[in-house]
């Protein structure tokens, strides 16, 4: 399972975005980032920084 972290980014969340693929984690990071962190626009700088700090579980 792979897992992105909003604290692994640096934000002072908790919330952990779950996935077996890549784009699935990134799917559900935008999905919270937009509507937990008020974030309208999901650019390639997100993805692709996001895109970094995703491991194995």
């Amino acid at each position: 399972m792979k897992v992105l972290a909003c604290k692994d980014v640096g934000a002072n969340c908790d919330f952990q975005a779950r996935g077996r693929t890549v784009d699935e984690v990134l799917k559900k990071a935008s999905e919270h980032a937009r509507r937990d962190h008020d974030i309208k626009r999901v650019t390639k700088d997100y993805l692709y920084a996001w895109r970094t700090k995703i491991h194995e579980e």
